[in-house]
């Protein structure tokens, strides 16, 4: 892969190089700052080693109103240790001095990124050596101002796609949306329900033919097996709140040691259907 590559771009390499093996991409979710800098910065550096095919970084905020319990401990924890969106960006500028290939999306809320302005946040976004972002409450129809910024620095803007989202709602979420769809595979908050391989693969299917770019599977997914599932049906495996639970029962050492099992998991999922 070419280390020169950048933002939107070096996501589409990633998933076009998992294609040619038959794998899908194992996303590695983890709130930044969690549980201060230092700490959330070596599970950061350490993620690549175990299998993270891409890694997103949160945001923490206040009032993540999407996330569960898990994800909503480890924002309060990362804002009671000081960290705020500049960190998390220091965070990945930090990883990107390391790593040149794996890609880095940020995900959170809107409110910090507009009060930073989102020519700025694009600015520093692309100074960390960030790829795209996910804000989880900037409907299609009101992230214009960040969606043309992003777009002329070659960010990718990803947008987000539910169970609900009908085929008449369907081309509003995908046009502009760049690097890849974010499915949430339940109707509810991050790890608080097991999405079910059936209905996941219809919606993967309808979502990727309309749109002509992967689909990666979030929200729920939080063993091997399930990750596994997925991964036989999605370009790529979102696991966010069992990683952020490892970290706070068992520090790094744990964090990573479950990362490289779902890694595993979802990197082998394919070959064993085959074999």
């Amino acid at each position: 892969m070419n280390a020169q590559l950048t933002g939107a771009a070096r996501l589409e390499a990633r998933f076009s190089a998992l294609a040619t093996q038959n794998r899908a991409a194992f996303v590695a979710y983890i709130m930044g700052g969690d549980p201060d800098l230092k700490t959330a910065q070596e599970l950061l550096d350490g993620l690549p080693a175990t299998g993270a095919d891409i890694i997103e970084l949160g945001l923490p905020f206040t009032d993540p109103m999407a996330d569960g319990p898990a994800i909503q401990a480890a924002a309060l924890r990362a804002l009671g240790a000081g960290v705020r969106t500049k960190n998390v960006l220091a965070m990945a500028a930090k990883f990107r001095q390391k790593d040149t290939q794996t890609p880095v999306i940020v995900m959170g809320y809107y409110n910090p990124v507009h009060h930073m302005g989102c020519e700025a946040f694009t600015d520093a976004c692309v100074a960390a050596g960030v790829d795209g972002a996910i804000m989880v409450d900037l409907p299609p129809e009101e992230d214009a101002p960040l969606r043309t910024a992003f777009d002329a620095a070659g960010l990718a803007l990803i947008r987000l796609a539910t169970p609900t989202t009908d085929d008449q709602r369907l081309p509003t979420v995908i046009t502009g949306t760049s690097g890849f769809v974010y499915y949430v595979s339940v109707a509810g908050i991050t790890g608080a329900a097991v999405p079910d391989a059936d209905p996941v693969a219809r919606a993967v299917s309808r979502i990727r033919a309309a749109s002509g770019l992967p689909v990666a599977v979030g929200f729920g997914v939080r063993t091997t097996q399930k990750a596994a599932q997925i991964a036989r049906v999605a370009d790529g495996v979102v696991v966010g709140s069992a990683i952020v639970d490892a970290m706070a029962s068992g520090g790094v050492k744990e964090a990573l040691a479950l990362a490289r099992t779902l890694g595993r998991a979802v990197h082998t999922a394919r070959q064993e259907v085959s074999q």
